[in-house]
């Protein structure tokens, strides 16, 4: 296989509205298990002030500390630079560029929820980012 098939170290691009909850835990879940052999990046369209704290509160039942993260501006840089770009609801407003692999995740929104309403949405998440991995990273 070449290395234009499968880059060396594939790069993935989490796009939620507010960068505040959902893409921010996809994220930090894919820097923890993949073990840093992906780059991993997470954008808003229109960004929060500040991380969902029901976000950091569950992430942190995991082991995983999101207190220092802070949501970022989607910019088509970014997208340009990924090879994956997993959009949670907001696809129309994420630039689409040829040869990029675009998936769009159906998660429910954790905003204005509490941690206990958040669980759900960041296993689902994490499933996501297990199967996610598993396919980006084959076994040698």
């Amino acid at each position: 296989m070449s290395t234009t098939e499968t880059p060396a170290k594939p790069s993935v691009l989490f796009v939620c509205v507010h960068n505040a909850g959902r893409s921010q835990m996809a994220a930090a879940y894919l820097r923890t298990l993949g073990e840093g052999r992906i780059d991993v990046r997470s954008a808003g369209s229109a960004p929060a002030d500040s991380v969902n704290p029901a976000a950091v509160e569950a992430m942190a039942e995991e082991g995983i500390d999101m207190s220092a993260e802070l949501p970022k501006v989607l910019t088509t840089e970014a997208v340009k630079e990924s090879d994956v770009v997993i959009t949670m609801g907001c696809g129309d407003a994420c630039p689409i560029f040829p040869g990029k692999r675009y998936e769009d995740w159906k998660l429910e929104d954790p905003a204005g929820q509490g941690v206990d309403a958040v669980r759900p949405i960041r296993d689902d998440i994490k499933a996501r980012i297990t199967a996610l991995i598993a396919d980006l990273l084959p076994a040698k």
